[in-house]
């Protein structure tokens, strides 16, 4: 029986195959190819002048120093908190790996601009937690965290789990042979760890780093609330503030500057790629986890451990709860003078918050079903046919998640700013633009729990049905969807969870009666209303939190690796 598989020898298969790829093509190609047409040749002729002036100007050098100062000092600190704690969980006997995992993983689920404002209250001039033990900076005092160090030091706590995902991957493909090997020559611990284990994981510490490297080259949240007040411009920032400042009319220039951020990213994200391939050369499947007991020194351990993370998470979440009770911005939070008003006025009387909160939901909910439905397709060609084109287009679809959120944005301005061809429906200043913003850049969210529930399915069922002549849409709904729903179902709620309170993406594409959660925080914080954006921030990571328990009740009925936060 010939096992190979031709995408155009079945009917109804092939025509859904088709739709996929051309859906992907729309998705991913098409912005990214009217920006870089945009950035080279504006009016469709060939023009480097606008590229050429771009890059002349001292503030986008300047930018540029910034950003890679900034993110080099973020990964640097990304390695030390990721590689340790992956360390911890992954060889020893610690105890409470599941809610270790679970807490640890927040920080890169909670918005970034979340966290900024979170750790922004926490060392302020008028931080209730600092006013309540006595030590809070003087008024008018400039907060420490305005500045680089303060962005590098947010980037690093922001990242650090990407650093821990791909190094626990690579733990878990550790052969234990070789550690046995080990032990048995007489090495310690300490020996085995320096010669054996950190030699087999530099692979995956690299591209760690790497990924690390270039989510923290395109966040914008962070340098948002923690430069822009300084003066300290980012490439990502300076991006927002020319487009934000000129509007269309520089449109060539802001393209000329994403292909530039466009093009440091992808950088990144080859060598990324480049160093992952080595790591599976070194590293054989199947190896199992290396378990060495602390003894005495698991509890000292477990103290530390989860003293950092109230470190890193508690006090900035308490310290913006607390802000978020104050009376006002600057009045020492007492138990009497609590109050909850400022929930009730974004829930209730701010017209902006409402109607924010409403289309945050409706985009996130939307695009998280419509990319269930788009990656439970879609993850079947690529991982069970396997064609070359199926993989090119998994390929392809990671793109616009790979690039920072502002290139993003600009490209689909580039695209949107006129009424489409035909159909003479304009999608500028409306939601429908974050909407497709949206389906774009989370798409490898969605695709990659559903290829990996694919590739841990037996397809003896899916055969049979396909023996016995059941037509592809039959088996897709009667025998497929049902084995891989809950690995699509878990895309689905990571998708919710990242493009809930998403700023990067909207910040460039709201507008009026088009905001999202993000840009009202923003906004909210910009404009000096700080215990407003505290509850509204607050309300995000109640919703965070929420998903994610959902999404860790029913992990147990999910493969393992499919939820990053299960241990």
């Amino acid at each position: 029986m010939d096992t190979t598989w031709n995408p155009w020898r079945f009917g109804s298969e092939r025509w859904v195959y088709a739709l996929l790829v051309a859906l992907v093509a729309v998705l991913s190609l098409w912005p990214l190819l009217r920006l870089a047409l945009e950035g080279v040749a504006p009016g469709g002729r060939l023009d480097l002048a606008i590229v050429a002036g771009a890059f002349a100007r001292p503030q986008t050098w300047v930018a540029l120093r910034h950003t890679l100062a900034t993110a080099i000092a973020g990964t640097v600190l990304s390695l030390a908190i990721g590689g340790t704690i992956a360390l911890t969980i992954g060889l020893t006997d610690i105890r409470g790996k599941a809610l270790l995992v679970f807490a640890f993983m927040l920080p890169l689920l909670i918005a970034p601009q979340v966290t900024a404002l979170a750790w922004l209250q926490v060392f302020g001039p008028s931080s209730p937690l600092l006013a309540a033990i006595g030590i809070a900076p003087a008024p008018g005092s400039p907060n420490p965290l305005h500045g680089p160090g303060g962005i590098a030091l947010l980037l690093g706590l922001q990242h650090a789990p990407l650093v821990f995902l791909t190094l626990r991957a690579g733990l878990r493909g550790l052969p234990r042979e070789l550690i046995e090997a080990a032990e048995s020559a007489g090495a310690g611990r300490t020996r085995i760890l320096t010669t054996v284990i950190l030699p087999l994981m530099m692979p995956s510490l690299a591209a760690g780093a790497m990924l690390a490297l270039t989510s923290a080259i395109g966040n914008f949240g962070i340098p948002a609330l923690l430069g822009i007040p300084g003066g300290y411009t980012v490439l990502t920032t300076l991006i927002y503030q020319r487009l934000a400042g000129f509007g269309p009319a520089v449109l060539s220039e802001v393209a000329a500057l994403s292909l530039l951020l466009g093009g440091i990213v992808i950088a990144g994200i080859t060598l990324q790629g480049w160093l992952l391939r080595g790591e599976a050369r070194l590293i054989p499947e199947g190896g199992a986890r290396t378990l060495w007991p602390l003894g005495r020194w698991r509890r000292p351990i477990e103290v530390a451990s989860w003293s950092f993370l109230a470190l890193v998470l508690v006090l900035p979440l308490a310290s913006l709860v607390a802000t978020s009770l104050t009376p006002a911005y600057g009045v020492r939070l007492t138990w009497k003078g609590s109050t909850l008003e400022h929930y009730a006025y974004v829930l209730f009387e701010h017209g902006a918050t409402r109607r924010a909160f409403r289309n945050s939901f409706a985009l996130a909910a939307g695009a998280a079903l419509a990319l269930m439905a788009v990656s439970s397709l879609l993850g079947y060609f690529i991982a069970w046919r396997g064609s070359r084109l199926a993989r090119l287009t998994g390929y392809v679809a990671d793109i616009p998640y790979a690039l920072p959120g502002v290139v993003l944005a600009v490209a689909m301005i580039l695209i949107f700013l006129k009424p489409l061809p035909i159909l003479g429906i304009s999608l500028y200043n409306t939601l429908w633009i974050i909407f497709a913003a949206y389906l774009a850049r989370f798409l490898p969210i969605a695709l990659r729990p559903a290829v990996a529930g694919y590739r841990q399915l037996d397809r003896a069922l899916e055969e049979a049905a396909e023996s016995a002549g059941a037509g592809f849409f039959r088996r897709w709904l009667e025998v497929i969807l049902p084995l891989v729903a809950p690995a699509a179902a878990a895309g689905a709620i990571l998708v919710f969870l990242i493009s809930f309170s998403e700023l990067t993406v909207s910040a460039l594409l709201w507008s009026a009666g088009a905001e999202t959660v993000g840009v009202i925080l923003f906004a909210l914080e910009q404009g000096g209303d700080s215990v407003s954006a505290a509850a509204v921030a607050v309300l995000t990571v109640i919703a965070t939190v929420a998903a994610m328990a959902a999404g860790w009740f029913f992990s147990r009925r999910l493969p393992p690796g499919i939820l990053p936060w299960q241990a």
